[in-house]
């Protein structure tokens, strides 16, 4: 797992140079009433797309650890996942509300979490967000993230987490 977490700094930094950083933590439940709890980098793309008097399109890499509660079918869970994230903020001013969306991977320290079995420890995380922006240094918001293995491997029965989350840059 070491591997994978610095595989995918070294990556975000060869894409970024020295992009802005931002620090976020999350705290959340499962879709089984399980707890989660979530800290993550984000590394922005500083580029935007599509701009007009509506607002812009951006981006950011997001590297991030997730603690999973037990449950009946497993203890205590660990991931850390590595996802693409588009934003698309609404307007021009220091309060900016956005939405977000993601497709990447996550590796489990086992084949479940809470409740379910994935049945394989790789997965794939796809998100959905909302929030507000503060500036250009603080977000608060709501986002939805399922991860399964898309089929590869049965039983593949999937978990959500719904989470409150910050961020700021550093």
């Amino acid at each position: 797992m070491k591997k994978i977490i610095l595989s995918a700094l070294l990556f975000c930094a060869v894409c970024n140079g020295a992009q802005a950083v931002e620090l976020s933590g999350a705290l959340g439940a499962t879709s089984q009433g399980g707890l989660t709890a979530r800290t993550a980098l984000g590394f922005n793309w500083d580029k935007a797309w599509l701009e007009s008097s509506t607002g812009k399109l951006t981006g950011y890499w997001d590297l991030g650890y997730t603690y999973w509660e037990s449950g009946k079918e497993a203890g205590a869970r660990h991931s850390v996942s590595f996802s693409p994230v588009f934003v698309y903020e609404f307007g021009q001013g220091d309060i900016k509300p956005f939405i977000e969306a993601g497709v990447g991977v996550a590796i489990f320290s086992g084949t479940n979490a809470g409740d379910q079995k994935f049945g394989s420890s790789f997965n794939f995380e796809d998100r959905i967000g909302a929030g507000l922006k503060f500036g250009d240094t603080q977000k608060v918001g709501v986002r939805v993230t399922h991860y399964s293995n898309a089929g590869i491997k049965e039983p593949n029965d999937g978990i959500e987490s719904y989470a409150l989350f910050y961020s700021h840059s550093i």
